[in-house]
This record gives structure tokens, sequence and C-alpha cells, in this order.
């Protein structure tokens, strides 16, 4: 199984897109502002170039962490070792079976939904608890990580 960095990149990419609509002052931004104790002023003086750069990168790792969760092919090449050359015949029908099954937009969204609830939301739940912040700001920040990671699956599994 090949990893497509194209449909990484794009997933990656698609949190950008996804948080300009979400942290849009008419939608979560004012709130989220509110919540994390900044104001434009704050926002306007850091370096968008590292800020976008950076988060690109990060959202990139994600999506390079979210094909497993999303492809189920993965499991089963790692169950012959990561080498297809090397396994059993078994293998080679279990794929000539089930190769493409589960490849749908509709079912990664299901797991990178189910991510996003059980792995993206207790992270940023843990964070804001330490660091004192408001049960709105975990939800409008997991809400967008629950999103992000719902479209990343889609695009990451649905992209063959």
């Amino acid at each position: 199984m090949e990893i497509n960095f194209l449909a990484l990149f794009v997933a990656a990419l698609s949190t950008l897109v996804i948080g300009f609509v979400w942290y849009h002052p008419k939608i979560f931004g004012t709130i989220w502002m509110k919540e994390s104790d900044l104001t434009e002023e704050n926002l306007k003086g850091g370096n968008m170039l590292l800020l976008f750069g950076t988060s690109l990168l990060y959202a990139f790792f994600i999506s390079f962490s979210l094909q497993m969760l999303t492809i189920h092919q993965f499991g089963a090449l790692g169950m012959v070792g990561g080498d297809p050359s090397i396994a059993k015949i078994s293998y080679e029908a279990f794929m000539a079976d089930y190769g493409l099954a589960f490849r749908t937009f509709k079912h990664g969204t299901l797991h990178g939904f189910m991510a996003g609830v059980f792995l993206a939301l207790p992270i940023i739940g843990t964070n804001a608890l330490y660091e004192r912040r408001s049960f709105k700001y975990t939800l409008v920040t997991g809400g967008f990580w629950i999103l992000c990671f719902t479209i990343m699956g889609g695009i990451i599994c649905g992209w063959k």
C-alpha cells in the first residue's frame, strides 16, 4: 500500500480553509478570542507565514496518522510486516477481496469524526483544564478539530 502524499497534503490544507471559516468573527472567532483572552491587536502582531506554515506542517503530521485510522488496508499490511512481497498467499487473497473495501469519503469521515471525538477533543479538553480555559473554549476549539479530523479522514480515505 503506497502513501498518497497529495491526499495527505490536501487534507492538511483543508484545516487552514476550515480554520478561516470557523474562526471568522461572525462564526466562532469572537467567542474564541474572548475565551482565549486575545484581542485583534494581539493577533495582528504574529508572523503569518510562520503561523500558517507551521500549522500546515502540524496538520500534515495529523493527516499522516489519520491514514492509519481511516484506511483499514494499512492494518492488513502491518500484519505481514509491511512488506507485501514476503506476505503469504492469504494476504494476496485478502487484498483481492477487500483491497478497496471501505475506501470512501463517507467511511473516512466516520473514522475521522471518531478520531476527533475520542482523540482530539480529550487532548484539547485536558489542556484547557490545566490552562484554566472555559468549557466554551473547549467546545469551540474541540469542535474545530473534530470537524477537521472528519474532513481530513474523508479526503484521505476517499482519495485512491
